[in-house]
């Protein structure tokens, strides 16, 4: 995806872009990229780019991810194969989650109880449902 402000932006809190908007660009990116995916093709296909995306943003390995589904081989090639897109949507999350972060510190709770906050956030945001734009428009 491309954006016409930067992570460092939204860290600094210059560009207002939440995890919601996040989700719905992706899920936008992924229906765009999958015309012909029926519902459950696109959703999977979401959820695992979103989570590969996840697990990059918060500083973890992809190597590491993959391992996670080695017992799928076309799924560890297809995430091989959108490694390179992963990088600057991973940037621009972990911006967003920092953001949050940071509103929760600058609001006065601490460290921990921020990071506990944003946490409980993205699990209530990220097990929603799946962020409009991903279903086909309807006809």
């Amino acid at each position: 995806m491309e954006w016409e402000f930067s992570a460092e932006q939204v860290v600094k809190g210059e560009a207002g872009y939440a995890l919601e908007d996040f989700r719905a660009d992706l899920a936008r990116e992924v229906r765009m990229n999958m015309p012909e995916a029926d519902d459950a093709e696109r959703t999977s296909t979401y959820n695992l780019v979103y989570d590969a995306t996840h697990w990059l943003a918060t500083g973890r390995e992809f190597e590491a991810f993959l391992a996670t589904c080695a017992y799928d081989p076309p799924t560890c090639d297809f995430l091989r194969e959108v490694r390179p897109t992963l990088s600057p949507n991973a940037e621009m999350l972990g911006a967003i989650l920092q953001r949050m972060i940071m509103n929760g510190v600058e609001s006065g709770l601490s460290l921990e109880s921020a990071l506990a906050q944003v946490d409980a956030e993205h699990r209530r945001i990220a097990d929603g449902a799946l962020p409009r734009g991903a279903h086909p428009a309807p006809s």
